[in-house]
């Protein structure tokens, strides 16, 4: 019994790289993508700091930074965000870094009270989960005046 089993490794192996290594010489044909008159594409996206994003939140008017509301936005931040945010660095999700010269404030607060209809709803929120890799961002069910905390906080981070 042993000398059989002896005999199937060596055989196996044979088999097994006779048929790997691709040695054929026929050439693989390659599929040339459609001439670009054919493909339709997609429209370009508009403005992003056109988009309000989608949800309560239909105008935000910024004045000046007010330093209280500042200290109390960056504490929600660091209890409520902080995990997936990181100021100034990619992590789980973008850094909000300069945020206010890529979003709208009012598609900030939408993104931050809304987001599970915004990736579905919201042209730059479902590019955003696309480029995370999926990994949607949590509800944190915070209020408006929350939310409009950590967006007075974000405008600190430019």
């Amino acid at each position: 019994m042993k000398t059989t089993n002896n005999l199937f490794i060596p055989i196996f192996f044979f088999l097994l790289f006779a048929n790997c290594g691709g040695g054929s010489s026929e050439k693989k044909e390659s599929i040339a993508p459609p001439p670009k008159s054919m493909v339709e594409e997609e429209p370009a996206l508009a403005d992003p700091m056109d988009n309000k994003g989608v949800g309560p939140i239909k105008n935000v008017e910024l004045g000046e930074i007010d330093l209280a509301m500042v200290e109390e936005g960056k504490q929600i931040y660091q209890t409520m965000c902080i995990l997936c945010h990181k100021p100034d660095q990619k992590h789980i999700g973008p850094a909000p870094k300069g945020i206010l010269g890529r979003r709208s404030p009012e598609w900030i607060m939408n993104m931050i009270l809304n987001p599970e209809v915004m990736v579905i709803e919201d042209p730059i929120a479902k590019q955003l989960l696309a480029d995370f890799y999926g990994a949607p961002m949590a509800n944190q069910n915070l209020t408006e005046e929350q939310a409009r905390k950590v967006l007075e906080y974000f405008r600190t981070l430019e």
